[in-house]
């Protein structure tokens, strides 16, 4: 029996796994694998791929799921906070890019309806590859992140005028005006339906389907909400992408968003690499070859116009100047929906056979450039402070405070405690945090209490902590310590692997219900394991107080406020010389435990003076457990071996890196 679309999925994959991984290799993006893949497989290429039109189905899926992810990272909330981003700066960038581009064609001899219909798709960027690179960078938030979504979402609703007005400027368009105002009536029906969605009939459904502990149940749910709202806006006359975002604005303003998008993002993976391989597969590389130089001038000068126009629409919001040069930065390629509109001008002869490969070329080419664009634009940057710009702006542009505070201000947590489990243990070390003073967020997977907790105002989200997407949300690589209070031993040790995967940094305190289950989760990389059968909560709390070098004494009083509630455990001394306390909180300074498992010769067989630990890698040495001995007494003699244990103080970042040297 054969399947359709079986050897179209596997050529496509296969190759994808091959290009993908020499590009792993040579460290340049993915985005780009996946379109060369589509050059090697397609029309142009090799000629593997038969089912074009199928692939660009499976290709407009990824679109969808890819939109529906940012969707549910946003918030209607959120949206409403950027409409006048939307509006403004889209429009600033919308139109003059076809003003701009129409001027420009019709002056080489272009009919004016040509001219502005190539105005209509070198208006457009990608916002597939955009929103998939922001999310990557972890810049989604970020004020030139949120300007890029702000215009592209602007874009997906502009590109459906533009497919009206299109057969109009040739006088083929019927009554324009009457159709506009249908769209305009559908498209209010659609907005209603996603206020009244969100706010009360999502919230309930999946209030309902998460309370049977059914995940098949929830992902499915979850999917239907994607296509069905996608559906219903395709039937409006908006596209898809614009409907699946909505779908995903419908489940943000839900306490199920972050697992919704940790049960999407595998699908988003696998569809959106079918989109990117689709793009390549359009590519005429005979065209390009033959007339290459063309192609890399009109490519050049379209990234740069496209670059200094969209940073033209941040400046005219009056955004900080290192903000509108990132913005440019972002959207100056051509998007994918400029060939879903390219189609409607081939139909209606506004594009020679000749024009549109010029501009596929054009456009591949602008994609292609985008993840090193992304990748190196604090090097771009610091080139342009290089050059003979006046002396105020270069300060504006680079002044340290505008920039930690413009483009981190939107980072709900940093520095902070992340609590799995909200059962006994975890409402105390929640109770503790409070006390503190300490920044801390939850993570649970029973919705009644969630939405018990949450209207009392505890930071409480729904979600399974043994999923990475998840925990990237909390930004657990930013978190300090993580407390892992559930029951569950086998989901006690994929959370372990989870944040491992993530990152080194945080530390992992986890609690267990017997001995012999501390070997196993010291191995997978908890940094403390409290068996139930000698701790309680208490000796929790009071390491994670420790911990953020808060004062003992004021430690000792909340244990002797929580005793005097009658919450009365005897307690012994767990103490593996990783309790802190140090009588002063230092801002971003910590004590860590770094155990040295690499033989590099940077550092490990060498003393103090001559790995120049200080100088070199920003820490300083406090003590170190060999064996069973504590050396405490460190001089710049002191040597390091393989399978010591450091206790080393300094900043985040340099304990990450130091610990990067010694482990691998």
């Amino acid at each position: 029996m054969q399947i359709p679309l079986l050897s179209e999925v596997v050529i496509i994959l296969g190759f994808s796994v091959l290009v993908i991984l020499i590009f792993q290799r040579l460290k340049l993006p993915t985005i780009l694998g996946f379109l060369l893949t589509g050059v090697l497989i397609g029309p142009h290429g090799f000629s593997l791929i038969q089912a074009t039109h199928e692939v660009d189905i499976l290709a407009e899926i990824g679109v969808i799921l890819l939109l529906f992810v940012i969707g549910l990272e946003f918030s209607l909330k959120s949206l409403m906070a950027i409409k006048k981003t939307v509006f403004v700066g889209g429009s600033v960038q919308v139109f003059v890019t076809i003003g701009i581009t129409a001027l420009c064609f019709y002056l080489t001899g272009q009919a004016i309806a040509s001219s502005v219909f190539m105005g209509f798709l070198f208006a457009l960027s990608s916002t597939a590859i955009v929103l998939k690179l922001l999310q990557e960078s972890g810049a989604i938030n970020t004020p030139h992140g949120k300007i890029s979504l702000a215009v592209l979402i602007y874009q997906d609703i502009i590109v459906v005028p533009m497919m009206l007005v299109t057969p109009l400027m040739i006088g083929d368009g019927g009554n324009l005006w009457e159709a506009i105002l249908i769209l305009l009536g559908k498209a209010a029906a659609v907005i209603l339906m996603l206020i009244v969605g969100a706010r009360y009939l999502v919230p309930r459904l999946l209030y309902a389907v998460a309370r049977t502990k059914s995940k098949e149940l929830f992902v499915l749910t979850v999917v239907v909400l994607c296509f069905s709202v996608a559906w219903l806006t395709s039937i409006a006359g908006l596209s898809l992408a614009l409907g699946a975002f909505m779908a995903g604005l419908i489940i943000s303003e839900s306490e199920y968003s972050h697992q919704a998008t940790g049960n999407i993002l595998p699908f988003r993976e696998i569809f959106t690499s079918f989109f990117f391989v689709s793009i390549g597969m359009l590519l005429d590389v005979q065209f390009v070859i033959s007339h290459l130089g063309w192609v890399l001038l009109f490519a050049s000068i379209v990234m740069v116009a496209k670059a200094l126009i969209a940073a033209l629409a941040a400046l005219v919001l009056r955004y900080p100047i290192r903000t509108v040069l990132l913005t440019g930065l972002s959207l100056f390629q051509v998007g994918e929906f400029a060939f879903i509109l390219s189609k409607t001008g081939l139909e209606y002869n506004m594009l020679s056979d000749e024009l549109y490969q010029y501009f596929l070329a054009i456009s591949l080419m602008t994609m292609a450039v985008t993840p090193f664009v992304f990748k190196y634009s604090d090097a771009i940057l610091a080139v342009l402070v290089k050059t003979p710009l006046p002396k105020n702006f270069s300060r504006i542009m680079y002044n340290p405070k505008s920039v930690t505070e413009a483009e981190h201000a939107e980072y709900d947590f940093n520095d902070h405690l992340v609590i799995i489990g909200y059962g006994i243990n975890g409402k105390n070390v929640a109770k503790a945090a409070r006390f503190a003073n300490i920044p801390y967020v939850i993570l649970e997977l029973n919705p009644d209490t969630v939405q018990e907790e949450r209207a009392k105002g505890e930071p409480i989200y729904f979600g399974d902590a043994t999923q990475e997407p998840i925990l990237t949300h909390i930004n657990i690589q930013l978190a300090r310590v993580v407390v892992v209070a559930i029951s569950d031993p086998e989901a006690t040790k994929r959370i372990i692997v989870s944040v491992r995967s993530i990152s080194q940094k945080p530390h992992i305190i986890i609690r267990t219900r017997f001995i012999q289950e501390m070997a196993d989760n010291y191995s997978l990389g908890a940094n403390e394991v409290i068996p139930e059968e000698f701790e309680t909560s208490i000796e929790i709390f009071s390491r994670v107080l420790s911990k953020y070098l808060v004062p003992q004494d004021e430690v000792e009083q909340f244990i002797e406020q929580i005793r005097e509630g009658s919450y009365r455990m005897f307690r012994p001394v767990a103490n593996n010389g990783e309790a802190h306390t140090a009588p002063l909180q230092i801002p971003d300074i910590e004590i860590s435990t770094l155990k040295v498992t690499s033989n590099n010769n940077e550092v490990v067989g060498k003393t103090i003076s001559e790995c120049e630990l200080r100088r070199v890698h920003h820490v300083t040495l406090l003590a170190i457990k060999r064996n069973e001995d504590y050396l405490t007494d460190i001089d710049i003699d002191t040597r390091i071996e393989t399978d010591d244990v450091l206790f080393v103080f300094g900043r985040p970042e340099h304990i990450t890196a130091f610990n990067h040297i010694i482990e691998v």
